[in-house]
Order: C-alpha cells, then structure tokens, then sequence
C-alpha cells in the first residue's frame, strides 16, 4: 500500500542516480522516499551513504538485483511506487520501462540510444501515466532550451519560420592534453555511441541523417575555442515536432581542438587493422576499447550548453537568438557532484515532478515539455542558473 509521501525507485546507483537522489533530498520542496536499485552491491553501499539525511529525502531503502531478473521484493517495491527513475545504461530501458509499464508506473530515463527509446515509445502508447524519455542534458534540457528559444523567436519577430537551430554541448575537463585532448567525465560506451551512430538532421526542411563526425565546424563561446560535430541522439523529437518550420537543425558535441583528429586517426586505424571496421555494436565495442585503454578518467569537470536559433524577422532583417549555460561541480548538502553529474539530473529530476503533478500521459518527448516551466523548475534554475 502507497503512503502518502512520493515513493522513487532509482534504478542504476551510479553517479547519476546518485546525483538525483541528492537533489530530491536538498532541493526538493517535498519529503520523499527513495529506493536504490542496481545489480552493484558496492555501488548501491556508496549511494546509500552519500546521500543526505536531513533534507527531504525520508528514507532510504537498497535492492540489489542482476541485471534482467524480477525477483518477488523488486515486484513489491515496484508495487509500493509512484515513479521510476531509469539511470541505468541504455541497453536495459525497455526492460525497466515494461516494469514501469506492468506496475502502472511513472517513468522518466536519460539514454540517447534511438533504438530503445522506440522500443518505449511502442511500448508505452495507450499507457495510463507518462513515460518521459532522453531527459538528460543532451538529449534533454538541451532539446528544450531550444524549443524554448524557437518559440520566443517567431513570438517576437512575427514569423513561423526559422533558418537553423544549432544545439552544441559538451561535457569537458577543465584542463586538455595532447594527444586526445580529452578526459572521460561519464560513460565511456556513451562516447563511442554517439561518435558511430548517424545523426539525424534537418537540411532544407526535409529530415534526414548524416554520418556522426562528419561536419566539424569552429564555435567560439565566451572567448573559448571549441570544435563542434555531429553526434547521434541529440536531436530528440525535434526534428519531427518542427517539421516543415525550419530549414536547417542539427545537434553537435563540443570538444577541444585535436579531439576530433585524434578520433578520427583511431577509426581509421581500426579499419585498416580489420578491427570492427563493420557497423553497429562490434565497431562502438572496438572504438570504447581504444578509449578506455588510452583516455585517463577526470573529477574535475565542466559542462559547456549553447543554443541558438537564426533566422529573418517579418521584414526581412536578419536576427539571432543565443543562450549559454556553464555548470561546475557543485557541492549540495555536504556531497560534492560533479558537473555532469547534476548537468544530467536535474533535468530527469525536473521531468519526474511534471510527471507526478498529472497532466501526462504515454510517451513525453521534448516536444511535449513546457519549456518555460521545465526551465523555471526548482531543480533545473539550481543547477543552470535559469
């Protein structure tokens, strides 16, 4: 029987679902209850002792179980809910999202991986609570700050068509060295995902898709230098949702100059040495392999968002609207969170009380998202400064 506080389940113990159960426990408005969920013992003791016992959070509970089971005590924790938030990685959502679908669950995930988040959007037509998807940083907030930005920008300039809307993050160190200009702040297996995964795109107001790392352009924000390509995943519903009203759209990934090169010499190895020079999970598999083995691992991390949407007001003047957000690692009731760490939660956060205040019902993409509330939300505005 559900009692009257909210009752998360978060599955993947990870930095992450960590960082979501901080910010229901020092941002949140509400007391609620959180239950962990992982295959990972050590990593469900460490969640469990980093999180803060004074703030909202009223108590939390530890369920280990491997990956792919449903033992009877996931089915009556799953019972006892109101909401699951999916922070494992991406391979597993449909699985947690039936779970989700079979308990009459909320759901809200954070995976850029476009085959499984169709397999949701199938699976959760017809649902009767909302199943929110790729609510992270990219996809996510960032999907939503520029629908936000497109929607102000036909307002005030009197039209319904734009020329391009640009969505650029990374997620960098604060410090680059050669040769790969690069330090891992999140999951590696994400990395190589969206560097070998096509991009969808939109070029003259037709959707389409283009090879990731296949148009590296120079950005500049704030005085910094940055290289931008495209990268798969990024884009959300996006293209669909504005279908028709704009010409071009694409999402990039940021990084340092020489990144790309680098990444590119690598591929170019790999096929040369017959190494998962193929297509799909054998070549991502060779490409992670190579980064793991030479890209150390960094704690002390940015997050870079820009956005920008372009185009002609109705008397034909050329306009610009841009936005950038910087996130550092922060510290919030006493636990240090790295950037991309609260730079991904908030926002699954942030989607997770829409879900819960009502209103939502079967798949949620960006586009269903009112971008001025997300945006102004109590976990969003904290870490984004919005």
């Amino acid at each position: 029987m559900k009692s009257d506080r909210k009752r998360y389940v978060i599955a993947g113990a990870g930095g992450i679902g960590t960082a979501a159960g901080v910010l229901l426990a020092v941002v949140g408005r509400e007391d609620c209850d959180l239950v962990l969920w992982d295959a990972d013992a050590k990593a469900l003791k460490r969640a469990h002792d980093r999180l803060p016992r004074d703030g909202h959070v009223r108590s939390v509970e530890t369920l280990e179980v491997a990956r792919g089971e449903v033992p009877a005590e996931l089915s009556r924790t799953l019972e006892s809910a109101d909401i699951v938030l999916d922070c494992l990685p991406g391979a597993a959502a449909p699985f947690v999202a039936r779970l989700a679908l079979e308990h009459r669950l909320h759901y809200a995930n954070l995976t850029e991986h476009v085959a499984e988040t169709r397999q949701i959007l199938d699976l959760a037509r017809g649902a009767e609570t909302g199943f929110a998807l790729q609510t992270g940083l990219a996809p996510g907030f960032i999907n939503v700050v520029a629908l936000r930005l497109f929607n102000d920008f036909c307002r005030d300039f009197n039209v319904e068509r734009v020329n391009r809307i640009r969505m650029r993050v990374g997620a960098l160190t604060v410090h680059a060295q050669a040769p790969h200009f690069y330090a891992f702040t999140w999951s590696p297996s994400g990395v190589a995902t969206e560097y070998l995964e096509p991009a969808v795109v939109v070029r003259d107001y037709a959707t389409t898709t283009r090879p990731s790392l296949s148009e590296r352009e120079t950005l500049i924000i704030d005085g910094v230098t940055y290289e931008e390509d495209l990268t798969s995943g990024g884009a959300a519903d996006l293209p669909e949702a504005l279908a028709g009203r704009v010409r071009e759209l694409d999402y990039k990934t940021l990084r340092y100059p020489g990144h790309y090169d680098w990444v590119a010499a690598q591929v170019a190895a790999m096929g040369a040495a017959g190494n998962g020079d193929g297509h799909g999970n054998g070549r991502i598999g060779a490409l992670q392999e190579v980064m793991e083995r030479d890209i150390p691992r960094c704690e002390e991390d940015r997050v870079v968002v820009y956005a920008s949407v372009q185009g002609r007001d109705e008397h034909g003047v050329p306009r610009l609207r841009e936005e950038v957000h910087h996130v550092r690692p922060v510290e919030l009731g006493g636990v240090r969170l790295r950037a991309i760490q609260t730079a991904t939660a908030a926002p699954l956060v942030e989607v997770a009380q829409m879900l819960l205040a009502g209103g939502y019902r079967g798949p949620v993409l960006q586009s269903r998202i009112d971008p001025d509330a997300f945006v102004g939300g109590r976990f969003v505005s904290r870490i984004y400064g919005t």
